[in-house]
């Protein structure tokens, strides 16, 4: 599901910029949570040994929630792109629970004087 109605994760991905944030929040049912979890640590130790990873968390809202929120810093879209569309990588989403819904987005930092650097 895409996170922003204007610009999907496709078109993000023709962008040449870096280093990147990808935000991507995970909605599952209760009883698959252990299952997400173990899928995407799975993901993480591969996307760690791709060119251009620089690091990854995972979030889980408290509470009894079910929404999960994993970001990931990487060089630039290219190497994103390069580990998200790597076969390898591609074949284990289907470890990922039926009820799973990802939301990937792309993001760079914003400088506001005083407050954040870019």
């Amino acid at each position: 599901m895409e996170m922003d109605e204007n610009t999907t994760l496709q078109e993000q991905l023709k962008e040449d910029v870096g280093p990147v944030i990808l935000i991507n929040q995970f909605n599952v049912k209760p009883e698959e949570a252990d299952q997400l979890l173990k899928a995407w640590a799975t993901d993480a130790a591969f996307m760690k040994q791709q060119a251009g990873f620089i690091s990854t968390q995972i979030h889980r809202g408290i509470g009894k929630s079910c929404v999960f929120l994993n970001y990931a810093i990487w060089e630039s879209v290219e190497s994103f792109k390069r580990a998200f569309s790597n076969p390898e990588f591609q074949s284990r989403l289907a470890d990922y629970p039926s009820s799973t819904v990802a939301s990937p987005h792309l993001f760079r930092k914003v400088a506001v004087p005083g407050i954040c650097v870019e």
